[in-house]
């Protein structure tokens, strides 16, 4: 059975299909200081960590209960999940792909005072684990903001379709289940083999649905960030994400987290093959 991976992705930071064109390398790659600072100041080194919060959703994938590999489970995921190895692999990335201009363009913003404001924000949303509320209470929050016929939900939708379209998270996603599923079955962690080409189709038959989720669960999780920010403030947030210049950035950010999160996954499902369901490692 298919267990879906429908919401580890940070509010902003949808991960998009890791193509060529997104680590090609730039005409003017920026130093490793550079992007350091680059990374605190647009709070992507907190979106980073985060992604160890998605290992939590790896026994579920595979139709099962973190319990069921024995308690060692939490020490083998923040092994595998280390955030100092996937900042290391981040920046290692980015020094070689993002363009020296497009970089000082997103610092620029980020970090003045609406900026550095968001960051403080998105950063408290990133590190909210699931069951905290945050999915609840943006529902009710975009809920009444539909109803009452808010301009934040055309702004809400602006900034999402600037940061990355439906299409591509979702591919993303199916990507990440594709790898990490192989991987486990190569590892013998499942039952039975898979076949990838049949795991794909079956993928495929809820993409629809997949999409629909993941573009409602982006707009809830937009309302409860940005619930103290003004209109006005969510205005020239949104104009900021449609600029050329950070729309690139953020197809660079998407597709570095999204490889990192996938290489993860793999990592994780060789590992699990020494977890006994119920013994310790």
């Amino acid at each position: 059975m298919i267990h879906r991976l429908s919401s580890l992705f940070p509010v902003l930071f949808l991960a998009v299909a890791l193509t060529g064109a997104a680590l090609a390398g730039p005409a003017r790659a920026a130093d490793r200081d550079r992007i350091e600072a680059f990374l605190t100041t647009t709070g992507f080194d907190v979106a980073l960590d985060s992604i160890a919060l998605s290992a939590e959703s790896a026994p579920a994938m595979l139709g099962r209960d973190a319990g069921d590999f024995g308690a060692q489970w939490t020490r083998l995921a923040d092994r595998v999940f280390d955030t100092g190895a996937m900042h290391e692999m981040a920046v290692g990335i980015l020094t070689e792909t993002l363009d020296q201009e497009d970089l000082a363009h997103a610092v620029e913003f980020y970090a003045g005072d609406l900026g550095q404001r968001l960051v403080v924000a998105e950063n408290a949303a990133h590190m909210m684990r699931e069951g905290e509320g945050k999915l609840d209470q943006g529902q009710e929050i975009f809920a009444a903001l539909v109803a009452d016929g808010s301009p934040r939900v055309g702004l809400f939708q602006r900034m999402n379709d600037a940061i990355s379209g439906d299409d591509s998270a979702v591919r993303a996603i199916e990507e990440i289940q594709v790898r990490f599923l192989m991987a486990a079955s190569a590892a013998g962690v499942l039952d039975r083999p898979l076949d990838e080409g049949a795991l794909r189709a079956a993928l495929a038959e809820g993409r629809d649905a997949l999409r629909i989720e993941l573009r409602a669960n982006s707009l809830a999780g937009a309302a409860f960030t940005y619930r103290d920010f003004s209109d006005d403030d969510l205005r020239a947030y949104a104009e900021a994400l449609e600029h050329p210049r950070m729309r690139r950035v953020y197809e660079l950010l998407n597709a570095v987290q999204h490889e990192i999160m996938a290489n993860r996954f793999e990592v994780l499902a060789a590992r699990m093959a020494d977890l006994d369901p119920g013994q310790e490692l």
